[in-house]
């Protein structure tokens, strides 16, 4: 006589994910394979996201990739291995995206608010100071503030407001006539020209004047061709409406002459 192998035939009635083993003759137990549960007749697979969330922060998402078997990834917002996850403060980094000259605040997950600092306007992305500030900032008025520097000018550094008319610095580098009016000591006069005090006027308010008059006492010309606004029949504004706490800034293509 020989024992019968309970297990020779059909895994005997284990389940596919069991392995049948034999006991005494003519007997077996099924027991269910690494990674699976059940009763040994049914096994199934083990999914560990169900326990303790896989052992994943709970700043992460659990996803089962095979029988007790689980990767943890941080979700959007945290950094980490998934099984410790930290938030990311979107202000900790280039300070949000906001303006230097603002104040980020982190607000929900992947969000933020931008707000110009105090004596700055603007949304938070782009905070202006005061327009004599503003000169410098700008590669197209840092010349026109030099100027104003080297001979101490600085009324559009007040309250205000004003209007400012700045030649760009390529013109005023390249003007042979700044020299000449340095020499002779009328500079200041040709820059407080480009002055306008007690108004802040944006490009559409200026279209609706005709003569404004500069600090420099002496009126300027306004008139509208050809949809662009020229001073004085000969300047025109190609750049406008950069506006500042006490004012608002245009960059001409020429030099104003009173």
């Amino acid at each position: 006589c020989s024992a019968i192998d309970a297990c020779k035939t059909s895994n005997t009635g284990c389940s596919a994910k069991a392995e049948c083993r034999r006991t005494t003759p003519g007997n077996r137990v099924c027991v269910c394979n690494a990674g699976y549960t059940g009763d040994r007749i049914v096994c199934i697979e083990i999914n560990p996201c169900l326990q303790n969330h896989g052992g994943c922060d709970r700043n992460a998402k659990c996803t089962q990739t095979g029988p007790n078997h689980a990767v943890c990834n941080c979700l959007k917002g945290y950094s980490g291995d998934g099984k410790r996850c930290t938030y990311i403060s979107l202000c900790s980094q280039n300070n949000g995206g906001c303006s230097e000259f603002a104040i980020c605040n982190d607000t929900e997950l992947t969000e933020r608010t931008c707000t110009c600092k105090r004596n700055y306007v603007g949304d938070g992305f782009n905070c202006r100071g005061n327009i004599f500030q503003e000169l410098l900032r700008n590669s197209n008025t840092s010349r026109f503030y030099f100027h104003l520097e080297a001979l101490s000018i600085r009324d559009i550094a007040g309250p205000g407001p004003f209007t400012l008319f700045v030649p760009r610095t390529d013109v005023l580098n390249s003007d042979p006539r700044v020299k000449d009016w340095v020499a002779k000591g009328v500079m200041a006069q040709v820059l407080r020209y480009h002055m306008v005090g007690c108004a802040s006027l944006l490009y559409n308010d200026l279209t609706t004047v005709t003569n404004i008059t500069s600090l420099h006492g002496d009126p300027i010309h306004i008139s509208y061709s050809q949809n662009s606004l020229v001073l004085n029949n000969k300047a025109e504004i190609i750049l406008r409406d950069a506006v500042g706490t006490n004012g608002v800034i245009h960059i001409i293509n020429q030099i104003l002459v009173p």
